[in-house]
């Protein structure tokens, strides 16, 4: 007879898989795509986000998934084994919690992307602040004088850059969409981890049962 839970827990162990390969693939590819200078005023912006996210602690939170994926595995095989069920579900637990840190460092920065971004934007090289002006057809940060705009197509003169914003609303908006794609993401990685714990636990529950049945059928044999 098929054990629907065991069944269940294996699709949720595929999905936790799953979910370290893409944290470990999405920290690898933006560490590697920082070095590339970027291509308009929208990728400028990309870098500095990347630059501040944790993408380190990403790349050694996924090395935690795949390790816990592995050690969940004679658990899920082993149907008279309780002990790696257990191991496996404090393990996944502690990844649970580190990847909900993860989530919460993101969304702090999506509170404080506007200020944070001034100092940041200050220290950008003026061909970059250009690209930024261009894409988002804004001069300066918070005016066109403060910081004082970088003349190009765009701001051609002080009169015509008076005209347009300052690119502050403008960068804050699309980092805050970015930001809250990617930490929304990593808390939706969160939901799959607390449903795997879900499952590993019912799984432990039904074998417990099926151990205590096993021996009340040894010993009605016995007698």
């Amino acid at each position: 007879m098929v054990n629907k839970v065991l069944i269940a827990a294996a699709a949720a162990d595929a999905l936790f898989l799953a979910s370290g390969i893409l944290e470990l693939t999405f920290s690898v590819i933006v560490k590697n795509d920082m070095v590339n200078d970027p291509s308009d005023g929208r990728d400028a912006i990309r870098h500095l986000i990347y630059e501040r996210m944790p993408l380190t602690a990403g790349i050694v939170n996924a090395g935690f998934i795949l390790a816990a994926f592995l050690a969940t595995l004679p658990g899920l095989l082993m149907p008279t084994t309780r002990g790696w069920l257990k191991f496996a579900g404090y393990f996944v637990t502690f990844c649970t919690i580190f990847t909900m840190c993860v989530g919460v460092y993101l969304w702090i920065m999506t509170l404080r992307i506007g200020e944070d971004f001034f100092e940041v934007y200050m220290d950008l090289d003026a061909d970059v602040q250009a690209l930024v002006q261009t894409t988002f057809e804004c001069c300066g940060y918070k005016s066109s004088t403060s910081p004082a705009f970088i003349t190009n197509p765009t701001c051609p003169s002080p009169a015509a850059a008076a005209l347009l914003p300052g690119c502050q609303a403008a960068v804050s908006n699309f980092a805050n969409v970015l930001l809250d794609q990617i930490f929304t993401a990593v808390f939706g990685v969160v939901g799959i981890d607390v449903v795997f714990i879900l499952a590993i636990a019912c799984l432990s529950k039904d074998r417990k049962e099926r151990e205590w049945y096993r021996r009340v059928d040894q010993k009605r044999s016995f007698w």
